[in-house]
């Protein structure tokens, strides 16, 4: 399930997310698998993460962007052009281990 954001969340989320570059950028098959993967992979990694989508349709990019984070439990925090920011908070960390 995505977390929800505060707008107070959403205005800092998206100040952090200003500097980076897009770390995956879909290609002319869509959404795959793998690429859902690789974006989980790098949420994982990072919690903050630019995605560019490469449709040149902006529907076609939306629901991308709204299946990309259903898919990884990821909330959107912004969309702009071809960019789509995502935020997933980092797993909690296993005291025991």
């Amino acid at each position: 399930m995505a977390p929800k954001l505060t707008p107070r969340e959403r205005a800092h989320l998206k100040a952090r997310a200003h500097a980076l570059e897009p770390v995956v950028q879909t290609g002319g098959s869509g959404l795959t698998d793998r690429l859902v993967a690789e974006v989980d992979r790098s949420l994982t990694a990072h919690e903050l993460i630019k995605v560019k989508v490469g449709s040149d349709d902006r529907g076609e990019r939306a629901a991308i962007g709204e299946d990309l984070a259903a898919r990884t439990g990821a909330a959107v925090v912004h969309r702009v052009g071809k960019i789509l920011i995502l935020w997933r908070p980092r797993p909690a960390e296993d005291p025991s281990a």
